[in-house]
């Protein structure tokens, strides 16, 4: 456990989005966006959110409102450094830009939020990169309003201040974190994800779940040392307003994730999913997220030749949300001990009829892998290709992401690490 503060903490801090959630939500962004008095606005997509037709409906809308709107369907599944580089040399060239439309995925609103950054404040990418990856630097002007869209159910990326990215030369994972990323409008509508795939729908939901899980088991915020205003970031510990959207969460996520894989037209399965997306974003983008995130990171950094079915194109990937769950029962059997009754009221939460084991600390873990073989989770790392081979490769990268590990109610060590990618090469 954390060493008690000499003078903790007693402050916490919140922050969102205005949010306008709801079917048909979408059809309403040109008044909502008019209010801000954009004249210029960029909507920023991928090219399957673009063949949808949806990126452009939302233009006209824009339109009607005297506003000029041009699409960019350049975004990159899973960014990477080089695609976020082409994202913000196009808006450079093409700008200058009043506003941001971000419609799609996690992907297509870390990439406005770069692209945003970058527009707005001088210096390149690497620059602004978290350390030590990158230079850790912060914006020094304001950025323009982004409204964000999101299509899929999972990454909470329309709640956060965090733009996550590759970095293909180290091979890891990482991301760029200041509130003023944060879009200042999050436009959640149901409709918009009832063409999401099966295998997506799934490892975005495991996204969802684990955003809940890691900011409700987060080291509390009392737990620190007292901070001086300037100190202070988005990631604060979990706290009583995270905890409650966190919760809200897990409720929803145990009525529909199954069904929402099983039947993606079920238009209420859906838009709970979309709800429990929303909510478990306000926590974490709040409270923090620790162990699951950080192994993700260079998961889905060093893969080498796994592709998961429903996703576009055949270059190796490992999905965010697929790549933090992978880890996530080692991650939890190993925090059980910082805060047993917040890890068994989670459990009871995601799945209410499971009786509780002999041994305690099985129990999280024993609820997520059972989710896991529903949905088509793979049954450990060794699913996406690794070996134990890889582990300290892996678990040097999950080191780097000490922003994260630092939220972890138990500290951790590189050894601490190894042990649970090692364990969780085949979880079942």
């Amino acid at each position: 456990m954390h060493t008690a503060p000499a003078d903790p903490e007693s402050v916490f801090t919140y922050g969102a989005p205005a949010l306008k959630f709801g079917p048909g939500a979408s059809a309403e962004i040109g008044f909502d966006l008019s209010r801000y008095g954009a004249r210029r606005v960029l909507v920023v997509t991928d090219p399957r959110v673009a063949a949808t037709g949806a990126p452009a409906r939302i233009a006209e809308q824009l339109a009607g409102y005297g506003m000029e709107a041009h699409v960019y369907d350049g975004t990159h599944v899973e960014p990477t450094d080089e695609s976020l580089i082409a994202a913000v040399e196009h808006a450079r060239a093409t700008g200058p830009w009043d506003a941001f439309v971000a419609v799609g995925g996690g992907s297509s609103i870390d990439t406005a939020k770069a692209v945003n950054l970058l527009t707005t404040n001088p210096g390149e990418l690497m620059d602004y990169v978290n350390a030590p990856v990158g230079g850790g630097r912060a914006p020094s002007h304001p950025l323009k309003p982004l409204v964000a869209v999101p299509t899929t159910t999972g990454t909470g990326s329309e709640s956060t201040t965090i733009c996550v990215l590759d970095v293909l030369e180290q091979k890891v994972k990482t991301g760029i974190s200041h509130v003023r990323l944060r879009p200042v409008l999050a436009v959640v509508d149901p409709d918009l994800t009832l063409t999401q795939p099966a295998a997506v729908t799934a490892a975005a939901g495991m996204d969802i779940l684990c955003h809940a899980l890691e900011s409700y088991t987060a080291r509390p915020y009392t737990s620190y040392e007292r901070k001086r205003p300037e100190e202070r970031v988005p990631y604060c510990g979990s706290n009583p307003v995270a905890d409650m959207w966190s919760e809200q969460a897990l409720r929803l996520l145990s009525c529909s994730f199954r069904q929402a894989v099983r039947q993606g037209d079920d238009a209420r399965a859906r838009g709970e999913m979309a709800l429990a997306a929303t909510f478990a974003g306000l926590g974490f983008g709040n409270a923090g997220v620790h162990i699951p995130h950080a192994n993700a990171y260079p998961i889905a950094g060093r893969v080498r030749d796994f592709h998961p079915d429903g996703y576009p194109g055949d270059e190796p990937m490992v999905p965010h949300g697929m790549a933090v769950a992978l880890t996530a029962p080692e991650a939890f059997r190993f925090t059980f001990e910082a805060a047993p009754q917040r890890h068994l009221r989670a459990a009871e939460l995601l799945d209410p009829s499971a009786d509780r084991p002999a041994d305690l600390a099985e129990f999280l873990p024993g609820v997520l892998t059972a989710l896991m073989r529903d949905v088509g989770i793979p049954d450990g790392i060794g699913g996406v290709g690794y070996t134990k081979d890889d582990v300290p490769a892996l678990a040097e990268g999950a080191m780097m992401q000490q922003r994260l590990l630092a939220t972890s109610p138990r500290p951790v060590t590189e050894d601490d690490v190894a042990g649970i990618l090692t364990r969780s090469i085949t979880l079942w």
